[in-house]
This record gives structure tokens, sequence and C-alpha cells, in this order.
């Protein structure tokens, strides 16, 4: 299937280009918001390859503003077993705090749930991400685990594994659809 951008009150969002790795390395190479992230943050190299790979991917959206066209961050959504999806966000520091996040994720799981017919879609994040969990239930989304140090992805100065819990919160489709979303801007 054709990914058509979405189109909300002051974003868009579609898909990756190549030429996206400016803006992209803007955020990826900034260690305050790739903190919580799997990895490290980017060198404009590993920035240059990871656009050409997201541009080529199904699970990565960019998320760019309506007026100008700037790419503020991007979303994910991966395919899962059993018509679930799981949806992530990172977003540029200069954009947080703004809404932004809300926005773009409430659309993505409208076509989620509305285009892709997911039964189900979760996200993940580590326990200390305030602002990641915060934004999960102003989406409707419901805790339902709280996984005591389950993975890592850095190590400590004697290369010991630094292990972290993990918060996972989800919604159904027929959750998604009862909402109320006045609040967030579509």
């Amino acid at each position: 299937m054709t990914f058509k951008p979405i189109e909300t009150k002051r974003l868009i969002i579609r898909k990756f280009r190549p030429d996206d790795f400016t803006e992209l390395f803007e955020y990826l190479s900034d260690e305050a918001v790739v903190r919580f992230e799997p990895y490290e943050p980017y060198t404009l190299e590993q920035t240059k390859r990871e656009a050409e790979f997201r541009s080529n991917s199904d699970e990565f959206f960019a998320v760019t503003l309506k007026e100008d066209g700037t790419l503020i961050g991007n979303l994910f959504l991966g395919k899962r077993e059993f018509d679930c999806y799981e949806i992530g966000y990172v977003f540029n520091r200069s954009w947080q705090m703004s809404g932004y996040a809300t926005e773009a994720a409430s659309a993505l799981m409208d076509y989620a749930f509305g285009t892709l017919h997911a039964h189900r879609v979760i996200a993940r994040c580590n326990a200390l991400n305030y602002r990641s969990y915060k934004l999960m239930e102003r989406l409707g989304m419901r805790r339902e685990a709280e996984h005591l140090k389950n993975v890592w992805f850095k190590k400590d100065f004697l290369g010991n594994p630094v292990w972290q819990d993990t918060l996972q919160y989800a919604i159904l489709s027929y959750e998604w659809q009862s909402l109320e979303r006045s609040g967030i801007p579509q």
C-alpha cells in the first residue's frame, strides 16, 4: 500500500527522503534527545545512511511543519503479530513541549486503526521517560505493564549492562474509536 501523506492542523506526516539527513542529524545527534533511545547520538555519516534507510522503510515517518516543511521529528509504526502495531516517536528538542508529538502520534494512530485496520496499538518507553509515558496517556493509552530491568542498550565503564525498566502502554481499536479527542489538534 502506498502511503499518502497525512495532514493535521499544523503538520504533514510523510515518508522520509534521503535529503532529510541535515534536519534528522540536528536531533539524532543531540544526546538529550536520544537519551532513552537504544542508540548513541548519530554522526553526520550515520545520519546520511539512516535517512537513506528510512526513505526505503514502511515503518518510519517524517513529521514536518505544514507552514514551511521543516522536519521536526519522526514517528515509527511497526507491524507486530495479531494485527498489532507499535508506535514510537522522537522529536527535535527545539520543537518539544508544543503538542506536536501528540498531534502527530494521534494522526498516525488514526491511520493505524482506520486504514491499516489495527486491532491494537502499543508503545513502550524507559520508566524514567516521563514525557513519553505522559504522551501515551494523553493519547488515551493505558499502562499494561512495568517490566523491571528487562532491557539494556548501554554498558557501564566496566562493560556491564546498564539494565533499565520499561513501561508498556496499549489501546484497542474500539477504545480508540470511542475516545473524545477534542483536546488533540487534528
